[in-house]
């Protein structure tokens, strides 16, 4: 489990996001201080851009 560097942090709650170097672009993942999703957006070896994860809707068929 190896973390890159900088922090990257939450857009909701400002906690800093533990990266792990296997997130991928398109990733969902989770702030572990308020549970808001984010989408890794951008990833180079220093540093990684998140923005909010889109909302899923229901369909229901339509």
């Amino acid at each position: 489990m190896s973390v890159t560097a900088p922090a990257t942090a939450c857009l909701v709650c400002d906690s800093a996001l533990e990266i792990l170097a296997d997130w991928e672009v398109g990733e969902i993942v989770a702030c572990d201080s308020c549970g808001q999703e984010h989408e890794v957006v951008e990833k180079s070896d220093a540093t990684v851009r998140v923005e909010l994860a889109p909302e899923v809707e229901e369909d229901w068929g339509e």
